[in-house]
């Protein structure tokens, strides 16, 4: 009988325990909603083709996870989602933003960035003897808990040669980044108008 009951007690504890972390574990598993991202007239307008996009997508995409300069802060398992965006030509973008527990880690994410990112053309040439990378300041931008803009410059062996302009910024709890690039030179990267698209995607992101 003893051993009946104390097997009964163990079960309606196991029950109730599970009731508990049932209960409880509903609210923390719950993603927070998407950030509001940039739409296609968004972006630095291109010469020849309209700008298209994709639909804002949970996680982070493939090229990113890999990348060099952003795949380390961006390529875990938080709250993220991406939207990418594409020309006719030889223009793309993506766009991923992060929603972070609290303004602590928010800050912490937002640094981590921005150093990967002014150490990225270093990090390029040990990984890629045959690539020769250049990395520009373009400053800070003002716009909610800040912003700032910076520019990468690579050029293979072969010939190929591209430049990326990345903007990050923060809004409270959330980080952005918006990520373009497209054959060419520094000559070709539209600085003043990827500012500008800088400051409406940290806005959007409320």
């Amino acid at each position: 009988m003893r051993t009946r009951v104390h097997a009964a007690v163990l079960t309606a504890l196991s029950a109730a325990c599970l009731t508990v972390v049932t209960a409880t574990a509903v609210p923390a598993a719950a993603n927070p909603a998407p950030p509001g991202f940039l739409a296609p007239g968004d972006l630095p307008p291109h010469a020849s083709s309209a700008w298209t996009a994709g639909p804002v997508t949970a996680g982070v995409p493939e090229e990113i996870e890999v990348d060099t300069c952003l795949g380390m802060a961006l390529g875990g398992g938080d709250a993220t989602w991406h939207r990418t965006f594409r020309t006719e030509l030889d223009t793309g973008a993506v766009q991923v933003s992060v929603v972070l527990p609290d303004e602590r880690a928010a800050k912490g994410r937002y640094a981590r960035i921005e150093k990967d990112i002014r150490t990225c053309a270093a990090r390029i040439e040990d990984k890629y003897p045959d690539v020769q990378a250049e990395f520009k300041d373009y400053g800070a931008v003002k716009v909610e808990e800040g912003a700032h803009v910076f520019g990468l410059h690579t050029v293979g062996d072969w010939g190929a040669t591209d430049v990326r302009l990345l903007g990050v910024g923060r809004d409270g709890t959330r980080v952005t980044v918006v990520d373009w690039g497209e054959l060419g030179s520094f000559a070709n990267a539209p600085v003043k108008a990827f500012k500008k698209t800088t400051v409406t995607a940290v806005n959007k992101l409320r």
